[in-house]
């Protein structure tokens, strides 16, 4: 074997994910979404598909949603499931907690998706 076809193999191991160069490769938690009757705001963060960000804050069957210039706040919805949804007359915030969306109320259009918890906020 050649020294250039080792050399892409070891890339490419790399590149799959087989290489940490030394470090611990740190596994996901995902971080819970509070009990829509908590009266404690607790905010997340969520990073979704495109690097958008939306910024929640949940508290008392209520979520202000930040996404971009937009702030909306939403009530909870009961899904009867462990879905979560929280809405208002343009907006719907749902999902559960490891994977969410925003998206329009009426045409479902997405805003963000594939959001995914990344850090508290408060």
């Amino acid at each position: 074997m050649s020294i250039a076809a080792i050399g892409l193999a070891a890339l490419s191991a790399c590149t799959l994910g087989a290489c940490t160069h030394g470090r611990q490769t740190a596994s996901w938690t995902p971080i819970a979404r509070p009990s829509p009757d908590d009266l404690v705001p607790m905010g997340i963060a969520y990073i979704c598909e495109g690097r958008k960000e939306v910024a929640v804050v949940y508290a008392k069957n209520r979520a202000s949603v930040t996404f971009g210039d937009k702030t909306w706040r939403t009530e909870y919805r009961p899904t009867g499931g462990s879905d979560f949804r929280y809405a208002d007359t343009s907006v719907e915030w749902l999902g559960r907690d490891d994977l969410a969306a925003l998206r329009e109320t009426g045409t479902a259009r997405p805003l963000a998706f594939n959001c995914r918890p990344a850090r508290r906020t408060t």
